[in-house]
């Protein structure tokens, strides 16, 4: 099977072929591509190296799969492209996700969606996919009315250059690129892309109406706010939730541990549901934090607890690599149920 990964050399291209590699994807013939001036270098997968091509070399050999990871721009101008020749494209940019036309997959929700027809499929914002893998199944079990989701979200998400501006500023050298319109070392910056005319960030209403359509459900309401953390990897997000159904705290934490790609990482309850030893000690009272959750695949959640102040609310804290779970792994994943269903 031919893959084709569109932007090979950026952080999620590379973590796209790690990812591949990780989980033996049956890959016969890897396509690196990106722009031309990185044509001709070199990327290394399973032990053997491969010459980068252009998109349009690339739509020349006819991929079956092609992970796009390379920005808006090179998405509307390239997928098309390749789903004309027959290509199933799997775009990690916003370009497609809004679009009614495309399907916007997370596997473990709505990956019943996915047609053979649908040549292009969106990869979610990643601050939208481990949110909804963490509360899909309590949606299920008690119908979330709202979410009140604060993000934490690390450098790595804005890319390169937002890594190396803050390597510059804690060197105490000056940045030779800078991304954010404000140191971000020893900061937080409240402000992830463009702001819109409600007040809101374009990476708050992604959260909002990424969620609506994957859980084919706009009655739910979504009150986001995302903050650039000076962090180098891992996403985390403080949600709460109010439910439509009465719960008991044992119901939520049955849920969760069942739930498909979540992992329970709480202070009072742990995974087998035993007790911790002391709670005012740091022994045994694990809760999910980006050190610990970077290459890991799973969304972790912890913090579980009830609302006090809310009927029917809880309160939870949730991590993950966001150039995993929250980017490639879950482009792949999207590209395993091609696999599985004979649709490649």
């Amino acid at each position: 099977m031919k893959v084709a990964v569109v932007g090979a050399t950026g952080l999620v291209g590379r973590n796209m072929l790690r990812v591949l590699q990780e989980r033996n994807f049956p890959v016969t013939e890897l396509i690196p591509v990106a722009s031309e001036r990185s044509q001709g270098s070199k990327v290394e997968f399973n032990g053997k190296e491969y010459a980068v091509c252009t998109p349009q070399q690339a739509i020349g050999m006819k991929p079956a799969i092609a992970l796009f990871s390379a920005g808006s721009g090179v998405s509307k101008e390239w997928a098309p492209k390749f789903a004309e020749v027959g290509t199933y494209v799997i775009d990690n940019s916003a370009c497609w996700r809004m679009d009614p036309t495309k399907k916007l997959v997370i596997p473990e929700i709505n990956g019943d969606v996915i047609e053979e027809g649908d040549r292009i499929i969106a990869n979610p914002n990643c601050s939208t996919i481990q949110m909804l893998v963490a509360i899909a199944d309590l949606h299920k079990r008690f119908t979330i009315k709202r979410i009140v989701v604060s993000t934490y979200q690390c450098i790595t998400g804005t890319g390169k250059k937002a890594v190396d501006q803050m390597s510059a500023e804690r060197e105490g050298t000056e940045p030779t690129t800078v991304a954010y319109p404000y140191q971000i070392d020893l900061n937080l910056l409240p402000h992830i892309d463009v702001f819109l005319e409600n007040g809101y960030t374009k990476e708050e209403m992604k959260m909002v109406n990424e969620t609506h359509k994957i859980m084919r459900d706009e009655t739910i309401r979504v009150s986001p706010t995302t903050v650039r953390v000076p962090v180098l990897g891992g996403h985390a997000e403080s949600i709460n939730l109010e439910f439509a159904k009465p719960f008991e705290m044992e119901e939520i934490f049955e849920t969760l541990r069942n739930t498909a790609g979540v992992v329970v990482q709480d202070a009072v309850q742990l995974e087998n549901g035993a007790q911790p030893s002391a709670i005012g000690s740091t022994e045994n009272l694990p809760y999910p934090m980006p050190l610990f959750t970077k290459d890991k695949d799973e969304v972790f959640v912890g913090r579980v607890r009830r609302d006090p102040s809310l009927e029917n609310g809880i309160n939870l804290w949730c991590v993950a690599d966001n150039l995993r779970k929250g980017a490639a792994t879950n482009a792949v994943q999207i590209a395993e149920l091609l696999v599985q269903r004979g649709l490649v």
